[in-house]
């Protein structure tokens, strides 16, 4: 699904992202709601970038990528922890591309996910190019969630990945090895 958003950006810069595990709901411009096998999710774009929600009956997880004013956790290059039941992977990075490449990178990546069922794009006012996009899927019995955050203006492109499973525990070995 793509949308236009009505709103200035609030985060103008790559550095300006934050990461944080755990938040409750923020105001969202624009979401989408679906059902992933037994897991039901929320993908928001918020005037100052994305928000997931996702719950299922082991419990929830919220992750927020966004300009989080008092924040003091920028964005991690990666992150596992755990979350109740749930193993939680996160790991980001930020392009830097040339003005032909970075268009080309992001009429691709509008294309993607607006044209798929479980993508949520939004554009913001002022440029073709400023957008923000998520992209969510079920695999192997994990929830996993890609997004991109685009920034025409210094040609920046920070792309985030993120898979959420059920935590498996450790096999103990018998006292004869086996």
């Amino acid at each position: 699904m793509l949308t236009t958003l009505k709103t200035p950006y609030t985060d103008t810069r790559a550095s300006d992202l934050a990461w944080a595990l755990g938040r409750e709901p923020l105001p969202a411009l624009a979401t989408l709601g679906l059902e992933l096998g037994d897991a039901k999710m929320e993908l928001r774009l918020l005037g100052a970038s994305h928000q997931v929600l996702l719950e299922d009956e082991r419990g929830s997880c919220s992750e927020t990528v966004a300009c989080i004013p008092g924040s003091s956790t920028p964005l991690p290059l990666g992150v596992a922890k755990r979350v109740g039941d749930w193993e939680y992977e996160f790991a980001a990075r930020v392009e830097k591309l040339s003005p032909g490449s970075f268009a080309g990178r992001a009429q691709e990546l509008l294309a993607l996910v607006s044209d798929h069922p479980h993508g949520l794009a939004g554009v913001f006012p002022g440029s073709p190019h400023a957008f923000t996009a998520l992209l969510a899927q079920r695999h192997e019995g994990h929830v996993h969630w890609r997004t991109w955050h685009a920034y025409p203006q210094d040609g920046q492109l920070v792309a985030t990945r993120t898979r959420v499973g059920v935590r498996v525990p450790a096999q103990r070995l018998s006292p004869s090895g086996v």
